[in-house]
């Protein structure tokens, strides 16, 4: 893997580790992959580490959803789910494709880089 393109992974893999909204199993595939850079085991687990951020980056449409859910409601309460549900709209008008939290950010920001990863 070129040089720069590892820098700006290992960058916003230390981004989504640090994340509050970043789960424990994407947080476990990001250390493992960070432990694995430059051993056998890389291609595993860069492979293992972009399929669990595509299964936890979470699309606007869905955002939009839970926030407007009865357990959107339970979880943020009334006003703050209505508001995460109103700037999902927002994030959806202006053409965003995922949630824009940290960990959806850098998710993005990784996954955008894939076919780059797996050339190697």
């Amino acid at each position: 893997m070129e040089q720069n393109l590892k820098e700006y992974l290992v960058e916003e893999t230390h981004q989504l580790m640090a994340a509050p909204s970043c789960c424990k199993d994407a947080k476990d595939a990001a250390k493992h992959w960070l432990d694995s850079l430059d051993t056998p085991d890389e291609p595993k687990a860069t492979e293992a580490y972009l399929n669990e951020l595509a299964e936890d980056i979470l699309p606007i449409d869905d955002l939009i959803a839970f926030c407007s859910s009865e357990q959107g409601e339970q979880l943020f309460g009334k006003e703050r789910a209505a508001a995460a549900a109103a700037h999902g709209r927002e994030l959806k008008h202006n053409g965003a494709k995922y949630c824009d939290c940290a960990a959806c950010s850098a998710a993005e920001a990784i996954l955008s880089k894939k076919e780059e990863l797996l050339k190697d």
